[in-house]
């Protein structure tokens, strides 16, 4: 299983939020590409990047840090990138500047056919973000509960072609009060692709947790705020879950 750092961007910054609060930003530093040198020397086989000042205004927002982030890893290895992309040409352009994975989430279910005309224009580099609370999505940077059932969709997103969900549950994204296990299970259950656990990871009794069902479809978790306030090791927490995977 892949533990995957997150460095959330706001206003250059990386930040964690607080159940996707805007106003209750934690800033951990004011230079994210030193952030993702820190997480590849640590051992990060994956970097999870997210726009959040994009995600609200629809349009990315914080390309500099980005980019700087892309040259800092240099391709040694995939960075998968959520936050404001709602077109084709901002696909083609993060792919081009170095992306591996796009996230697209609001726009998925905004805007009719995108999600299917982005996995079939770039077959292999499309991911679904699935945020959701008490088993409804949430949409607009969390801002907006819908009335969708997260395994409907999900499942119909499969249809497409999206290489993995991630799933968030918004109720604990930030909180560091535990990943919600069964509803995971129950969304990974329902898939063939892959999923990748979002929201709430504290310490490492977490992680052996989520390795117990990573057989289920569980291929990766994201982490934020443990591994910046320290209840979690991050290089601790990718051995123990290589361990366990042995």
């Amino acid at each position: 299983m892949l533990i995957i750092p997150a460095i959330d961007l706001k206003d250059g910054h990386c930040v964690r939020l607080k159940q996707g609060i805007m106003d209750d930003a934690t800033i951990f530093s004011e230079d994210p590409d030193k952030m993702a040198a820190h997480w590849l020397n640590q051992g990060a086989r994956r970097l999870h990047l997210v726009d959040l000042n994009g995600a609200f205004a629809g349009k990315p927002q914080n390309k500099s840090s980005i980019l700087k982030i892309i040259q800092t890893i240099d391709n040694k290895i995939p960075i998968q990138l959520g936050g404001g992309i709602r077109d084709l040409e901002t696909i083609e352009r993060y792919l081009d500047n170095g992306i591996t994975y796009v996230i697209i989430g609001t726009a998925a279910i905004k805007i009719p056919g995108f999600l299917h005309d982005a996995c079939n224009a770039f077959p292999g580099h499309i991911m679904v973000g699935l945020d959701a609370k008490d088993g409804k999505v949430a949409v607009d940077g969390w801002s907006k509960v819908t009335g969708h059932d997260v395994i409907d969709l999900a499942k119909k997103f499969e249809g497409y072609g999206v290489e993995a969900v991630i799933y968030t549950d918004i109720g604990r994204d930030g909180m560091l009060s535990g990943v919600n296990i069964k509803a995971t299970v129950a969304l990974a259950r329902e898939l063939t692709i892959p999923v990748i656990a979002s929201g709430g990871i504290t310490n490492l009794d977490d992680v052996s947790t989520l390795c117990e069902i990573e057989q289920e479809g569980i291929m990766g978790a994201i982490t934020g705020r443990a591994i910046y306030e320290g209840s979690l090791d991050f290089k601790e927490a990718q051995i123990l879950a290589d361990k366990r995977a042995q």
